[in-house]
């Protein structure tokens, strides 16, 4: 056993969703292939749900955002084929995540994030083993701006971000694992590392717009860009070109429809859909080392409740589809796809504070 500590609305009428640009890799995770990363509260499209005017908390400077989310990957994927394998990883993970935003006007505002990781894996490949690892993520600092000044006439807007990802996770885990008959030290696998040990940045985009009473269409999506190529962290793989980690990209999208409930005010009902994931080929850098690239969709529905300042959210993204697709390194040694265990599904809660 191992276990080690590091330094990683209401929205009456719309979605709240937990997570965005906290990078620790890291994104919605569901199993091997995801990530870290949790979605910032969509605070600044707090609505009135019977007037539809947006900006409902904008006197409140300052929000604080507290999201959790857990699952339990034991579906074994090999592409889009889920096989049965009597004796399974276990990869449970915790990820919290701490956020805050001030707002310094309607449009403009600073924001930033810090993932905690908790998580726990049996591995049954050499080095095998029960791995835990606890600590903190990959700490994101960044502005957000909304392209109209709130609230607008057409009761819809859209936000773009950009955050810098700084690399203050542990990404050089490690643990006692059974190897060749010895217990050795070993480095614990790439999706239980609480940081990637690269430095990034995070574009993101989120927009809404009212259709009718007390309903509103969303879409949020971001993009984690990572220039490193490797870490330089070893894996213990045998494969050629496998022997480092790899520091991937990751992404996130997802959009649906929320729907007020008259009778109860300030609940809402939302359903969409999600698509997140680790890209074979970076946007910049190589894509060399170890990584497990691949996408979850997933049937997104959830609910939120505000009363006063306070907002609670509870999201229960069901996976449609998952594909562990082929990485660089895989190809060039003629493996047509490696393998990653997936969850079938995710719980996602968040609290946001309006001071």
């Amino acid at each position: 056993m191992y276990r080690r500590f590091a330094g990683k609305i209401g929205i009456r009428a719309l979605v709240l969703v937990t997570a965005f640009s906290a990078f620790g890799i890291k994104i919605h995770a569901q199993g091997c292939v995801a990530a870290h990363s949790n979605q910032r509260a969509l605070n600044e499209l707090v609505s009135d749900a019977d007037q539809h005017t947006p900006g409902g908390f904008s006197i409140h400077n300052l929000t604080l955002n507290l999201g959790y989310r857990v699952f339990n990957s034991n579906k074994y994927f090999i592409g889009t084929q889920e096989i049965n394998r009597p004796t399974a990883v276990r990869n449970h993970q915790n990820i919290f995540d701490i956020g805050i935003e001030y707002r310094l006007n309607p449009r403009w505002s600073i924001i930033a994030d810090v993932p905690v990781f908790d998580g726990t894996r049996n591995q049954i490949y050499p080095p095998s083993g029960i791995y835990q690892v606890s600590g903190i993520g990959d700490l994101t600092v960044g502005a957000q701006a909304w392209i109209f000044r709130p609230p607008t006439e057409n009761n819809g807007n859209i936000a773009v971000s950009l955050s810098l990802k700084a690399p203050t996770g542990i990404n050089d885990a490690t643990g006692s694992g059974l190897y060749k008959g010895k217990i050795i030290k070993a480095t614990a696998d790439q999706s239980m590392q609480p940081g990637d040990g690269g430095w990034g940045f995070v574009a993101a985009t989120q927009a809404y717009k009212a259709f009718w009473r007390r309903s509103f269409g969303y879409l949020q999506g971001q993009y984690l860009v990572n220039p490193m190529d490797t870490n330089g962290v070893p894996t213990f793989r045998s494969q050629p070109g496998q022997g480092v980690m790899s520091v991937p990209d990751q992404y996130l999208w997802r959009a649906g429809l929320s729907q007020g409930m008259p009778w109860v005010r300030g609940l809402a009902f939302s359903l969409g859909v999600r698509d997140e994931g680790v890209p074979a080929h970076d946007l910049i850098g190589g894509n060399d080392g170890f990584r497990r690239p691949g996408y979850i969709v997933s049937l997104d529905p959830g609910f939120m409740f505000n009363y006063k300042r306070d907002t609670l959210s509870v999201n229960g993204p069901w996976a449609l589809a998952r594909n562990r697709e082929p990485s660089v390194t895989e190809l060039k040694n003629g493996t047509a796809h490696g393998d990653a265990f997936f969850a079938d599904y995710t719980v996602i809660v968040g609290i946001s504070h309006h001071f």
